[in-house]
């Protein structure tokens, strides 16, 4: 079925959030959709056989940004809370936390392969992180306000970025530096993005506009005036063809980026829309905003509000060090194995570092049984490993940024030198 854009029609909504959605992402098969919400939770709706949505519950604050992995075993979110969690999106609710940030985290975007995660914070700073590893591998400083949005291009190469200092910037993965710089003295971009052929990105502004610029050439192609409010999110369809926006003024926009119009206007919202993705194929699209709806187009008959079953899962991650639930958490499942790296994990979910597993008769005893008569390992003991693992995690991040202000500290130093050293022989001329 292909995308037309002369009659979109809302053919179905549902409500289940208990505040404004922030964020939406399809599946890569189209058949579930991930909300983020200032409800403090992320949700996983599930269109058929019968609509279905699981709230999972983890994050202590406004969750921002949420994003499926390109194979679609992994769901990525950011939060206010300052962490990045990783879910792995079954009845489960395995969950492993980033302590990413020092500051809200706005948004969260994997690499085409997977393989790379790219946080944006309000901390001034665009992190990358190895996806296999769960590990930090280096921070992008540039920035002089909050980073709103940090997105990848197609092939990995780049990442583009925007900031409330009124730049859009665009960064070379290999060297890590900045290769490129767009500003608008108008606004600031709340979102940015790549179009699937890597050649050009667009922007959705505060001052109510949406700008589309080619990084081969560093030109402005086109800018639509055609929002009355400040536009949140955008989504480019897999074509490259359409463009779609979300806007602070209640619609959507549906914009022809050949003939450079604005060919279709949505309302289905009766409040600022925040949030609006399309799916992989292009076949639909959903947006999401403050009036707490989800409204994707699906290939359903009938337009219908769909209050669906909500399933409250708890982070899983979430249980003491003892292994023992506290009264809010569900028990664990002692059927799959300990969850440390979901990144890992294949579709079914089944996911572990180590070589151990717990087995159903084992419920009763503080520890892990292991394959093939080897010694079991008592759980405090690999709840004392994660923990050495997490600090040692974070000691790798503080090296890091150490490294790089010691870069930035003998950078100053040698431009003083050398002014020194200028001003010297001025006099020694005179």
């Amino acid at each position: 079925m292909a995308f037309a854009p002369e009659d979109p029609i809302l053919e179905r909504y549902f409500k289940g959030h208990k505040a404004a959605v922030t964020s939406v992402d399809f599946s890569p098969n189209a058949k579930r959709l991930a909300s983020a919400s200032w409800d403090t939770f992320l949700m996983l709706w599930d269109f058929k056989p019968q609509p279905k949505a699981f709230r999972y519950v983890g994050h202590k604050d406004v969750v921002t940004s949420v994003q499926f992995s390109p194979l679609g075993n992994l769901v990525a979110s950011a939060s206010r809370d300052r962490t990045v969690r990783l879910w792995i999106p079954d009845r489960k609710g395995k969950s492993s936390e980033f302590k990413a940030h020092t500051a809200a985290v706005r948004s969260v975007d994997f690499s085409c392969d997977g393989q790379f995660l790219a946080t944006a914070s309000e901390d001034k700073s665009i992190k990358v992180w190895n996806m296999y590893r769960q590990r930090f591998l280096y921070s992008l400083y540039r920035h002089t306000h909050w980073v709103c949005c940090a997105k990848f291009s197609a092939d990995g190469r780049l990442i583009v970025s925007c900031s409330e200092d009124k730049t859009v910037k665009i960064w070379d993965t290999t060297n890590k530096l900045c290769i490129n710089s767009f500003t608008d003295s108008e606004g600031f971009a709340n979102f940015v993005s790549f179009n699937p052929s890597g050649t050009c990105i667009a922007s959705a502004g505060s001052d109510h506009t949406v700008k589309l610029w080619d990084i081969r050439v560093n030109k402005l192609l086109q800018n639509y005036q055609v929002h009355s409010g400040g536009v949140n999110c955008l989504s480019f369809h897999p074509s490259g063809n359409y463009l779609i926006t979300a806007s602070s003024d209640g619609t959507l926009k549906i914009l022809d980026l050949i003939e450079g119009r604005l060919i279709y206007t949505l309302q289905g919202h009766t409040g600022p829309v925040f949030a609006v993705s399309f799916s992989k194929g292009g076949q639909q699209f959903t947006s999401g905003g403050a009036d707490a709806q989800i409204n994707p187009k699906l290939e359903v008959v009938n337009l219908q509000t769909s209050a669906p079953l909500v399933v409250d899962i708890l982070s899983s991650e979430s249980s003491n060090s003892a292994g023992i639930p506290t009264a809010n958490e569900t028990p664990p499942d002692d059927s799959s194995p300990h969850f440390l790296n979901p990144a890992l994990a294949p579709s079914s979910s089944v996911c572990s570092t180590v070589s151990m597993e717990k087995k159903p008769e084992d419920k009763g005893d503080s520890s892990y049984a292991a394959p093939d008569g080897q010694k079991s390992v008592p759980l405090a003991v690999t709840d004392a490993l994660e923990h050495i693992m997490e600090q040692l995690n974070v000691l790798t991040q503080t090296v890091s940024i150490l490294e790089q202000r010691l870069t930035l500290t003998e950078d100053k130093l040698k431009d003083c030198l050398e002014n020194q050293q200028k001003i010297f022989n001025r006099e020694q001329r005179s």
